[in-house]
């Protein structure tokens, strides 16, 4: 891949969303991406670029195009703070969640954990 503008881009392309709803998502700054497409950035620290490739499931050797190969993130499964999850369930703030509506959703990804977990012991 070229420079890390078009590596970003492209991975934003393969999954049809945005680079700013990708710098919601993970809390980078869209600026960042502004001066990476510019050219006044060529580069992004290493917990930025842990970020972005975790997002779309990639090592951060293929992010910044180190890699021809799109393995797998080394941690496919992020931990979000609660925090986080707030933030995405009130669409960035927009709409007022509820402790009680926060814990029935942690209630129910439980559930779907324990589902899927279920589904695999019996294959």
């Amino acid at each position: 891949m070229g420079n890390l503008y078009e590596s970003i881009t492209a991975l934003c392309n393969e999954r049809g969303i945005k680079p700013g709803k990708m710098c919601a998502d993970t809390g980078i700054s869209r600026g960042l991406i502004t001066d990476l497409k510019m050219g006044r950035k060529n580069d992004i620290t290493s917990a930025t670029a842990q970020k972005i490739a975790s997002y779309f499931g990639v090592s951060v050797g293929y992010l910044l195009g180190e890699e021809t190969e799109k393995t797998p993130a080394e941690t496919s499964v992020r931990k979000y703070s609660d925090d986080e999850i707030m933030f995405a369930l009130s669409r960035g703030g927009e709409a007022e969640i509820t402790d009680e509506m926060f814990e029935e959703v942690k209630r129910f990804a439980r559930f779907l954990a324990e589902q899927k977990k279920a589904e695999k012991n019996r294959e």
